[in-house]
């Protein structure tokens, strides 16, 4: 009874671990890019920097609003003095105390600078655009990135699988080779040639496994978490094989964050000629306090004074000459307008090119495809025959193993030609800032 305990639980240990290891994650590409999104450190930083530019947005950091400040001064003394009237007589006193106190509430206020603080105030709003935008394209790149390295991933995972079934095919010829010969049919040679090939692809595969766990810390480290942190990753990659240079080009337009960065940047120089010309109309402000004085002094015609009351006043001020200084501020304000409208037409045109040549890549691409998965499925046939006519005899080791590195490179291949197309398709789509996330 006891030895059956001992094997029962055995079992269940044996079952459990089984269960776990089947038990590997699988990560998906949605939840690569949640985890992305929460964690990368460089997203973070652009979060940031937008909440920095959100609190920014204000009527008081634009100069709309009065300052308003407290001040206290009190001043102390103790002195020897002396002091000679008109009619002669000398008054002295020796350690004489003074003080003087004096507290307040004042105002200033700029209430008209030429329109200069609501310009301010615009170019606060568009630098909070900018901001945005610079976050959108900090995730559109970053997301792109994970995609390519997640599905660079898939590519590795399925390039493996293909070398475990030539190892399995290697096997089986080294095990027909050596029954071959051992019932005299087939040479030494054909066995150490068998067991040659099969070791060939052995290392092959330790390669691969190196490449496929460099990937995974790589993508690990894309979403900022754990490097040893192990998974697996989806089988297929699917390419979406819908996607039109028009639609993509017409979206780009709207939502390329790099080119929404030009068109905010020329709406910044814009307002900031607008600053500058408002240099050519008055100040004014009003200034305003409430003013509290006490004074004692040990000597003098006055002992004591004390005041309170209330200040006002209104100020203005206009250029009326600074070196030219106004006009050649104005001359490079409009200057880097007109740079900022060049730097829209070269994003532009270099947005389309690239749209053009990826597009074309795409195209091609799926071409390949269609041709890959055609030459696997020949490969496979021609294998297949290859490995019945091996088994009678009838063809040498050399055409065995033609066959056989024939259907691992179409398999190779045909994994390849899909990783390449969701590559371009992931690059179309962040050009077009459609890339989801």
């Amino acid at each position: 009874m006891t030895n059956f305990k001992v094997h029962f639980q055995t079992l269940v240990l044996c079952l459990f671990c089984i269960v776990k290891t089947n038990a590997q994650e699988i990560l998906t590409i949605e939840d690569a890019v949640k985890i992305a999104l929460e964690n990368n450190y460089e997203i973070k930083i652009a979060s940031n920097n937008l909440n920095i530019n959100k609190t920014n947005v204000t009527s008081g950091n634009a100069g709309m609003l009065p300052q308003v400040t407290a001040n206290l001064t009190d001043n102390n003394g103790i002195q020897n003095l002396s002091q000679t009237r008109s009619d002669g007589t000398v008054n002295s006193l020796d350690n004489a105390k003074s003080s003087s106190l004096s507290y307040g509430v004042g105002l200033d206020w700029t209430i008209f600078d030429g329109f200069k603080m609501f310009a301010r105030l615009d170019q606060l709003k568009q630098l909070q655009k900018l901001g945005e935008t610079q976050l959108k394209y900090t995730i559109l790149t970053k997301i792109s990135n994970l995609n390519s390295v997640y599905y660079q991933l898939v590519n590795q995972q399925q390039q493996l699988a293909a070398l475990d079934t030539t190892i399995e095919i290697s096997n089986q010829r080294l095990t027909l080779a050596k029954n071959r010969f051992t019932i005299g049919k087939a040479s030494k040679l054909e066995v150490l040639n068998a067991q040659v090939d099969l070791n060939t692809d052995k290392t092959n595969q330790l390669r691969q496994k190196e490449l496929y766990a460099n990937t995974k810390i790589l993508l690990n480290e894309v979403m900022a978490r754990d490097p040893t942190i192990d998974f697996k990753v989806v089988d297929d990659i699917a390419v979406d094989k819908n996607l039109l240079l028009s639609e993509l080009t017409a979206l780009a337009e709207k939502q390329n964050p790099e080119l929404e960065t030009q068109i905010i940047n020329q709406r910044i120089s814009e307002l900031q000629l607008k600053q500058i010309k408002g240099d050519r109309y008055p100040t004014v402000n009003l200034t305003s306090g409430y003013n509290f004085a006490d004074s004692q002094s040990g000597l003098g015609f006055t002992t004591q004074s004390s005041s309170r009351g209330l200040n006002y006043g209104l100020k203005a001020s206009i250029n009326l000459f600074d070196g030219s200084a106004q006009n050649r501020n104005e001359k490079i304000a409009k200057i880097e307008i007109d740079n900022a409208k060049l730097a829209i037409d070269l994003q532009n045109q270099k947005l389309n090119s690239q749209l053009a040549s990826y597009y074309q890549t795409y195209l091609t691409n799926l071409e390949l495809i269609n041709l890959e998965n055609e030459n696997e499925t020949i490969a496979k046939q021609n294998l297949d025959i290859t490995m019945d006519k091996f088994r009678i005899g009838t063809i040498t080791t050399l055409e065995f193993r033609t066959a056989q590195l024939n259907y691992v490179n179409a398999k190779v291949n045909y994994s390849n030609a899909q990783f390449q197309a969701k590559r371009t398709e992931i690059l179309l789509k962040e050009l077009a800032g459609n890339l989801s996330f």
